[in-house]
This record gives C-alpha cells, structure tokens and sequence, in this order.
C-alpha cells in the first residue's frame, strides 16, 4: 500500500519556516501537550493523545486543503510549535490558531508566523474573513491577538472546551499592504 501524502506548502518568513509536521516534531509536540500549559487547547494529554492531535492536525490537511504548520527558526531549525488555518467539526467558522513552546514566547514568532497564515488564509486560499478562538484566561493570546488587530466579538460556546472568546481578524482590504520582492 502507498502512504498517502497531502499537498502541504511551506511559507518562508525573515525569521521563520512553516513546514509540514515530521516525526522527529512529535517529542517536543508531547512534551508540550502532557504539561499544564495546553490546558487553553484541550491539554494536558498523554503520549498516545498527543500523537492522535498530532495526526488530526496531519488529516485536517488532507480534508480541507489547509491546517496547521510546525513552525521552526530558520537560524538553528529547532521546532517552536506550530500555527495555521483550522476549521473542525463544531466550530463556528475557520480559525487562525497558534500555539508555542514555552522556548519560544516572547520572541515575535507567533506573531511573525500567524501573519504568514492569515497572509495564505486570504491571499491564496481567498478567505474574506476569520476568527481566532481564544480561552477568555489565556492572555498571552489575547494580547497577540489584539497586536494582530483582532477585535473582540463575542463568545463562542465549545462543548469540550468551555466558552471561548471570538476574536475576529481584520478583513484583507482592512490589512496594511506589505510590499514583497
């Protein structure tokens, strides 16, 4: 039998390479996942667990044509978590998500990458519009969404997660125009 292999494009940044997830990710991604830290995403899970997100992460691609991507520095390559375009069953609409390890906040590179996304989201994929579905207690995120120039629009009720925060992303006409080579 074939393996299957989806499509996933990689988006190149000053600083920053998002890429499809490899296997040498999953340590660090279940690293992440069995502390306290993932508890705004469903967390803490155990090795098995983090490997089946892992793997939704990998079929979300495959379904819809977009997902999540691991993020890495291009100076060194070390994985920093991962950001992307998500949209499961349940939610209300597609999402711009980010989550990082605990190595990498405080450097920009949520921020550097979630633009990336969103820049694909609506340059290429054609989205209008977008959310990010934020845990009302997760501040880091709420701040890196308001840098972003989301506004906050309401609440969002998950039925595993509990109420989250709508946070909704500035339209593409309502973006500053960035000049590329």
């Amino acid at each position: 039998m074939q393996p299957f292999h989806a499509t996933i494009p990689r988006l190149v940044t000053e600083n920053l390479l998002l890429r499809e997830y490899r296997q040498e990710d999953f340590p660090a991604f279940a690293a992440f996942y069995s502390t306290e830290r993932s508890r705004f995403i469903g967390g803490p899970l155990t090795g098995e667990l983090a490997w089946r997100a892992m793997a939704t992460h990998l079929g979300h691609w495959a379904l819809r044509g977009y997902g999540f991507w691991a993020v890495e520095t291009r100076a060194t390559g070390q994985f920093c978590g991962h950001v992307g375009l998500w949209y499961p069953e349940g939610w209300m609409e597609p999402e711009v998500g980010w989550v990082l390890m605990g190595h990498a906040e405080g450097r920009g590179i949520a921020q550097e990458a979630a633009i990336a996304a969103r820049r694909h989201a609506y340059e290429i994929l054609g989205w209008t519009t977008a959310v990010s579905l934020i845990d009302p207690a997760n501040d880091r995120s709420i701040r890196l969404a308001q840098r972003l120039g989301c506004r906050l629009e309401g609440l969002f009720q998950h039925e595993r997660l509990g109420p989250m925060e709508i946070w909704r992303h500035p339209a593409p006409a309502d973006l500053p125009q960035v000049n590329t080579p």
